[in-house]
């Protein structure tokens, strides 16, 4: 929320409109995968012996896809260095492979 906060107000004016949708979408990509990753933590702290790894493995995943995919969209908006968005879709491999991991372990889930 405080990237979406220093994008709305303080980038505004500052940076051309596109690079600021740039900020904006790696802002809102940020906040859904945080949300998934306190769903992967709700269920690793109910969950009872084995634990899924499929859950760890998602947890990382959205690590590293907000990391890179989000990290990637602040550091183009914000240098207009153009080869960082071809980070990005690296990052979105790792929500994806998140998303599936999240999917199996809750499936497993016990």
């Amino acid at each position: 929320m405080a990237a979406g906060a220093f994008g709305s107000h303080a980038l505004r004016g500052q940076l051309r409109d596109r690079a600021l949708e740039i900020f904006e979408t790696g802002v809102r990509y940020q906040m859904y995968h945080a949300l998934a990753l306190l769903a992967v933590g709700i269920l690793l702290s109910r969950a009872t012996e084995p634990i899924p790894s499929t859950l760890s493995i998602a947890g990382f995943a959205f690590i590293a896809g907000i990391v890179i995919f989000s990290g990637s969209l602040y550091a183009l908006s914000l240098s207009n260095i153009k080869w960082l968005g071809a980070i990005t879709p690296i990052g979105g491999v790792f929500f994806m492979a998140g998303w599936a991991c999240l999917a199996i372990g809750a499936l497993q889930y016990k």
